[in-house]
């Protein structure tokens, strides 16, 4: 007989702070030491795009001189003020990974930054490409490819 065992998140959280363990899946935590690519004519992330449209509505958004935020010293613009809320919320959800450089470069060995017209969700984490190939690459092994871009994402980019 198998019995469930409940424990309150807050317990578990304190477990494993006290265990030095980490909580946060690989991607998000790659945002964490924030390496953004900013557009450096605009000042913007993501080339001024809104980086929860891509979740929301599944295509590439303008963002809104009057719905611009500020996260992680990085300037973003949303197309409107619910997607801005939105991302201040929880802003992990929807930056791009890895600062927005191409994870299939990373995995390759070298940070390229991704371009934002050329993007994938994948398990919940938005990537942008530095190519049409590398974006092909990637819809083919994406589990592979992420677990190596991490990899040097995280020599290249130590906490």
């Amino acid at each position: 007989m198998s019995s469930i065992v409940r424990v309150c998140p807050s317990v578990m959280l304190a477990i494993a702070l006290f265990l030095g363990l980490s909580l946060a899946a690989p991607p998000v935590r790659a945002l964490e030491n924030g390496h953004f690519i900013i557009n450096p004519a605009t000042g913007f992330a993501a080339n001024g795009h809104d980086p929860v449209a891509y979740f929301v509505d599944r295509t590439l958004r303008e963002g809104k001189p009057e719905f611009e935020a500020s996260w992680s010293d990085v300037a973003w613009r949303f197309a409107n003020e619910g997607n801005r809320d939105a991302f201040l919320r929880n802003p992990l959800v929807y930056a791009p990974s890895y600062g927005g450089h191409c994870p299939v470069a990373l995995a390759r060995g070298y940070p390229a930054e991704g371009d934002p017209r050329l993007w994938a969700v994948f398990e919940d984490r938005l990537y942008f490409f530095y190519s049409e190939e590398n974006m092909q690459e990637f819809s083919e092994a994406p589990t592979t490819i992420v677990s190596e871009a991490q990899e040097t994402w995280d020599r290249l980019f130590p906490f």
